[in-house]
């Protein structure tokens, strides 16, 4: 006898489907006492921070001087630079624009006004990761790439820890510093009250031929949250297995922002 549509139905749910993506590791904590308030998964192995990075170079930014405002300095388009991110990368930028459509050619114009070496010294004193601001070994593209799934790794533990710095006002930073970083990242007011702050982040492996594998997308969303006087930090990581309709980066935003309110709560 043959078995029925229904019968085979349930066996085709009852068989484990491979994973294509899975949520590497999720951390929230309170910014006064540093104490975990909700924790999943693997949060200690040390990864890209991709576009996460530029909470700390907008820090090293105004610090030095380099940025001034969420305005200035207006940065023009020039033909040559990356423009993976389509139209909003060919336009003027300012440090405002910079974080919000996460202008990586920005971000490359400031790390070679700033030098390898400064960077470096920097992220030592932030306690970034691993510190190693080198990038790809022989190709020399340390200021074009290091925080771009290259030499610069950060676990989202140490994403936690940097970020409770930051707001501790403990980080060997101008106080003014660290208002003008806040004053240009992302805002959204949840329902439930909660004022998030936070940025993404997106990055690929390099294949043996030094493409990129875009199947194994590594995505984060880490920031910082407030409600009446409680104040949180979090992380959330997502890696692909396999190609995606949508970014890692994304769901780890749009995921985290849905469940901020219970982990927060826990």
């Amino acid at each position: 006898m043959k078995p029925s549509l229904f019968a085979l139905l349930f066996v085709v749910i009852l068989i484990p489907q491979p994973a294509h993506a899975k949520t590497v590791c999720t951390l929230v904590a309170d910014v006064q006492s540093g104490q975990t308030i909700s924790e999943s998964g693997d949060c200690e192995t040390r990864v890209t921070p991709a576009s996460t990075f530029k909470l700390a170079l907008a820090l090293i930014g105004f610090d030095s001087g380099i940025l001034t405002t969420a305005g200035s300095p207006k940065l023009p388009f020039k033909k040559g630079y990356v423009t993976w991110g389509g139209d909003n990368w060919r336009q003027d930028t300012t440090p405002k624009r910079w974080m919000k459509y996460s202008v990586v050619w920005y971000s490359q114009h400031m790390a070679r006004k700033l030098g390898a070496a400064a960077i470096t010294g920097y992220l030592t004193r932030f306690g970034y990761g691993n510190v190693d601001f080198s990038g790809d070994k022989g190709r020399d593209n340390a200021l074009e790439r290091a925080w771009i799934g290259s030499s610069l790794k950060i676990s989202p533990r140490e994403q936690v820890r940097f970020l409770s710095r930051m707001l501790n006002r403990k980080l060997p930073v101008k106080p003014d510093a660290v208002d003008l970083t806040a004053s240009i990242v992302e805002t959204v007011t949840l329902d439930s009250g909660w004022l998030v702050r936070g940025k993404t982040g997106l990055a690929y492996p390099r294949r043996a031929d030094g493409g990129f594998d875009r199947a194994r997308g590594t995505g984060w969303f880490v920031g910082w949250a407030t409600k009446g006087d409680r104040r949180v930090v979090f992380a959330r990581l997502i890696k692909d297995e396999k190609r995606q309709p949508t970014h890692a980066s994304q769901r780890a935003r749009g995921s985290l922002l849905k469940d901020l309110p219970d982990l927060a709560a826990n």
